[in-house]
């Protein structure tokens, strides 16, 4: 009786989150691939008619709603090989990024993006301390190089802590989910957002693809 009274208190003090959980998993369906596939998973991004996506295509995917933010420790974009990797990034708002340099030549990143304008100015690969910025709107931003013209990035900021990327094949699983009705979100490209309903129960595991 004695260890089952410590179990009744334990769960007691655990907080909600991690009493009321959920898991959606599924499938979206992505655009087929223009170009032969692409080796040792380097990502890149590319434009066709004003739209930028993924080579190869990828997708995240996010639950939509009111969440408190999260604190969070910074992340990175590296410049390697003259190129961003990730090409793609989702952080939720108020993440700082930073953007370390490991090539043997100077960059110079900076956005025009609506969610989040700067330059960070030409620096070399031992720059300390490393270049960052706070992301602190909504919204996509592209990464570009004043320097090296080919290369750009992007950078997802959500107003949510759950968001998961897909793999090549357009699979996913989010797990650690509040119990509630939301909309679960796919982004597909800076043009293409696919959303759904979805119903959360506590310990559920919910099936959702995006055709």
């Amino acid at each position: 009786m004695r260890r089952l009274a410590g179990f009744n208190t334990l769960v007691a003090l655990l907080p909600i989150s991690v009493l009321a959980q959920a898991t959606v998993e599924g499938r979206v369906e992505l655009p087929k691939s223009h170009s032969a596939p692409v080796q040792a998973k380097r990502y890149e991004i590319v434009t066709r008619g004003g739209v930028l996506s993924t080579q190869p295509p990828l997708a995240v995917v996010y639950l939509d709603g009111s969440f408190p933010r999260r604190s969070s420790s910074p992340v990175k974009v590296e410049q390697k090989d003259l190129t961003f990797i990730p090409a793609l990034l989702p952080i939720q708002v108020g993440t700082k990024v930073e953007f370390p340099n490991l090539d043997d030549t100077y960059h110079n990143i900076f956005s025009y993006s609506p969610a989040k304008r700067f330059d960070l100015g030409r620096y070399r690969p031992d720059e300390r301390p490393i270049p960052s910025e706070i992301f602190n709107r909504p919204g996509l931003v592209t990464l570009r190089c004043d320097i090296h013209e080919h290369m750009r990035g992007l950078i997802l900021v959500l107003n949510t802590p759950y968001f998961v990327m897909t793999d090549t094949a357009g699979r996913f699983r989010l797990s650690e989910l509040p119990a509630g009705r939301y909309t679960l979100k796919a982004w597909i490209n800076s043009r293409t957002t696919r959303e759904k309903p979805v119903d959360l129960k506590n310990g559920q595991t919910l099936h959702v693809d995006f055709p």
